[in-house]
């Protein structure tokens, strides 16, 4: 059996690291909770040793010896020579799984779902706590939930409010738009997978940009997308390879972050946009321009969404107010013609009956002012930006990055080394940092690091101290060697 891949195996362990005691028994804890979980089924042969060691920045020695307790419980067997793999008999102990239930590996995600214990957040990038407009738009859903009027809650399309809110906004930007051409999702994510699931047939062609969000990526993992890519690097996108992979592929869905790109933070020129939108109309591509980040830019002059090129074109916009607001309130849209409209309501139905109301309700609150509040964001972006362009510049100045045009991250180029390998490191000296090959559809960008600028200043000072001791630690150690106590394990 080919070996599972060394990289998606580090993800699977996550943050594995991160507690208290000997490196091999946290490694091997983890391996047996993958063992038991079924997220390493019986037969699974696991990669090489020294490549797994290198990835996950401990010697060999540390591996073997996270590996004998699991092989003495039979949950592993090795064989000099031909390697290690999961015990036939290792069954999962939770029940019956179905084919195909295996759930995200992805290091983001991952962050997500495990406790924070001590460590500095620096995998994810989101607001760690609503704005006080919140709070007030909150109280303002509540007296209109108090009004006598008939309602079920139920409303798999949006609140009515909130897509007229929603059309408001695009028109008085621009972009025409009515009520119909409005469905309210359960965050962007949800908007996206609704998209990908509506659009993306197993063995479909999509294209993306290179790194591109991570999100994105596991929903095209999961729909057994074939994946093409364009680079888009600090300077922004390939224009004209975009075109051309548009027109030599025709894929199913094209799928772009134009404004304040993740990771980049790089924002796609208007000319530019016309030949994008251009291009997608011409071949009747379904173009999806993710705009959550949109209203970040540090100018405020930054162009208008795809939309506005061509009301007629097949373009698809996908926003939230995760990253405005918080990613607590869970309210994210699709703006898109009124027959796919209907389409995606259709197949969201049955999933949720409809986003939550009250969400909604402050939702449509937010939108009263929702440029005041994205200037006031952008403007505190802006400064922890420099902070952290500052700090690093102070602390770790061989490391290579471009300030940003917005967006809530730097895309940082180390200068030696491997990025998933030093994130394992900065991860035992208390910071979760994401990794370059975890955002690139080819696990590419094997060098950099995405590092969001969310933080206060004082905690973004904390983290680059930390980051600058792991890298010290990291350059330090020979490949693969980890030192604990002052011995080498």
């Amino acid at each position: 059996m080919k070996p599972i891949d060394a990289s998606l195996l580090v993800f699977q362990l996550g943050r594995w690291s991160a507690g208290r005691g000997p490196l091999h028994l946290l490694l091997a804890r983890r391996l047996r909770e993958l063992i038991d979980a079924g997220d390493l089924p019986p037969g699974t042969r696991l990669p090489p040793e020294r490549e797994l060691a290198h990835r996950l920045a401990v010697g060999r020695a540390t591996l073997v010896a996270a590996y004998e307790p699991l092989r003495l419980e039979g949950l592993l067997q090795r064989r000099q020579g031909s390697g290690t793999w999961v015990a036939p008999s290792a069954l999962a102990d939770t029940g019956a799984r179905s084919p195909g239930t295996v759930g995200t590996a992805h290091p983001m995600f991952l962050n997500f779902l495990e406790p924070p214990d001590g460590v500095i957040q620096l995998a994810c990038a989101a607001p760690d706590a609503p704005p006080v407009e919140l709070l007030d738009a909150y109280r303002v859903g509540l007296a209109r939930l108090a009004e006598p009027a008939p309602d079920l809650g139920y409303h798999p399309a949006g609140h009515p409010a909130l897509r007229t809110a929603l059309a408001r906004h695009y028109t008085e930007r621009g972009t025409a738009t009515e009520p119909e051409q409005i469905l309210v999702t359960t965050g962007a994510q949800q908007a996206l997978a609704l998209l990908v699931r509506l659009l993306v047939a197993p063995g479909d062609r999509v294209l993306v940009e290179a790194p591109t969000y991570p999100g994105a990526l596991e929903l095209l993992r999961e729909a057994a997308a074939v994946v093409d890519w364009v680079p888009s690097g600090p300077t922004g996108l390939d224009a004209e390879a975009w075109c051309r992979a548009v027109a030599e592929h025709r894929p199913a869905l094209a799928y772009l972050v134009p404004t304040c790109h993740n990771p980049t933070g790089t924002v796609v020129p208007s000319l530019v946009r016309r030949r994008l939108v251009e291009a997608a109309r011409r071949h009747e591509v379904p173009l999806v321009d993710d705009e959550v980040l949109g209203s970040l830019a540090f100018d405020t002059t930054a162009p208008p969404g795809l939309a506005a090129f061509d009301t007629d074109a097949p373009v698809i916009t996908v926003g939230s107010l995760s990253k405005v607001a918080w990613g607590g309130l869970r309210v994210g849209w699709i703006r898109a013609g009124a027959p796919l409209v209907s389409r995606l309501a259709r197949l969201k139905a049955p999933q949720d009956f409809g986003s939550n109301v009250l969400s909604q309700l402050g939702a449509a609150e937010l939108l009263h002012d929702l440029d005041g509040l994205a200037r006031r964001r952008a403007g505190q972006l802006r400064r922890r930006h420099d902070h952290l362009c500052a700090a690093l510049a102070r602390r770790l100045p061989d490391w290579d990055f471009r300030p940003v045009e917005g967006g809530q991250t730097l895309w940082v180029r180390l200068p030696d080394g491997d990025a998933s390998a030093f994130a394992q490191t900065a991860l035992r000296h208390g910071v979760a940092v994401l990794p370059g090959a975890s955002l690139h559809p080819a696990g590419g960008d094997a060098d950099r690091l995405r590092l969001p600028f969310l933080l206060a200043e004082e905690e973004l000072d904390e983290a680059v101290s930390r980051l600058a001791a792991a890298w010290r630690r990291y350059q330090k150690d020979e490949p693969g060697q980890v030192v604990m106590n002052g011995l080498a394990v």
